[in-house]
């Protein structure tokens, strides 16, 4: 398994990492665990989470299952601050507890990284820095990163923070890549040239913020899989041919098309079948050439001025 550094941080990471979502549909703590030892037999060291997934129970469910293994082995990752039926919260007194309260059913003394879950519009940046601050005095958490983030907001954050924020969690896929297609119709008065997320995989590579991608097999905001979908038909005969290729599953390409992104994007796979695990982890042996990836990148759909 490909490894990736996160800036200011110890550890390196695998360049697939295990969404964690889902992990309440396994139903025993038993498969929970053969499903981690698995991933970590693979060189998957890296397991996101957030306190909203199955309403904390696949944090719980997740720590449980991992009570009294080697916990330094792993990199655990949890976000916070949407909370549901409500709004956005990254005051003080919200990100302290809901860390308390991953902490707990995580069964864990700390936290890896904490990433503040999509933007609070009332967001105080001195007060995140405070709790920041505190949290890391603590030991409760070793490194802070936000998801689904533009640049400014980013800037904004780091201005007050004591460490700059070492990731940012975004959707992108194949078939969901705002930020590609901006980047290639640049000064062109069309729809894929409008700057929506503010050239955020440039900012990230020149701030070294590791980006990771959400929703790797995703169209649209949760409107689907791509692979094996007749919306594509032109994207899934690039994606087989290329499967037979390099001897591995389409998932596997999609996510290799993923890697093959000089800025070094970390995947997340929201899977809890094992062998499906095991396929995508081989994108990690893939290397896409140039005109193979923008020959997949067309064939989704896209057009290069």
């Amino acid at each position: 398994m490909k490894m990736l550094e996160i800036s200011g941080y110890s550890k390196d990471v695998s360049a697939i990492g295990l969404g964690c979502m889902r992990l309440t549909g396994l139903k025993e703590e038993s498969k929970v665990r053969a499903l981690v030892d698995g991933c970590m037999e693979l060189g998957i060291n890296f397991f996101d989470h957030a306190d909203i997934y199955a309403g904390g129970e696949a944090e719980a469910v997740f720590g449980r299952a991992m009570k009294g293994r080697e916990r330094e082995r792993m990199v655990v990752q949890t976000k916070c601050a949407i909370r549901p039926g409500c709004c956005y919260d990254f005051s003080k007194e919200h990100i302290l507890e809901a860390v308390d309260a991953s902490l707990k059913r995580l069964c864990t003394g700390y936290i890896d990284i904490l990433l503040l879950h999509r933007p609070d519009a009332l967001m105080e940046p001195e007060e995140v820095a405070e709790a920041f601050r505190q949290l890391k005095k603590a030991g409760k958490v070793r490194g802070f990163g936000v998801s689904n983030h533009n640049p400014m907001q980013i800037e904004l954050l780091n201005s007050c923070l004591d460490e700059p924020l070492c990731v940012n969690q975004i959707q992108y896929s194949i078939a969901h890549c705002p930020s590609i297609d901006a980047g290639l119709n640049v000064n062109i008065h069309n729809d894929a040239g409008c700057v929506r997320e503010g050239s955020v995989i440039e900012y990230c590579r020149l701030k070294k913020i590791r980006l990771q991608a959400w929703s790797p097999f995703q169209y649209g905001m949760f409107e689907g899989i791509f692979i094996g979908n007749e919306k594509f038909p032109a994207l899934n005969d690039v994606l087989n041919r290329l499967s037979d290729k390099y001897g591995v599953t389409a998932n596997a390409v999609a996510v290799a098309w993923i890697m093959r992104h000089p800025a070094g994007i970390q995947t997340i796979v929201g899977s809890t079948n094992m062998g499906r695990i095991k396929d995508i982890s081989k994108a990690s042996e893939v290397h896409l050439t140039r005109e193979e990836w923008y020959e997949l990148y067309l064939a989704a759909g896209k057009a290069l001025p």
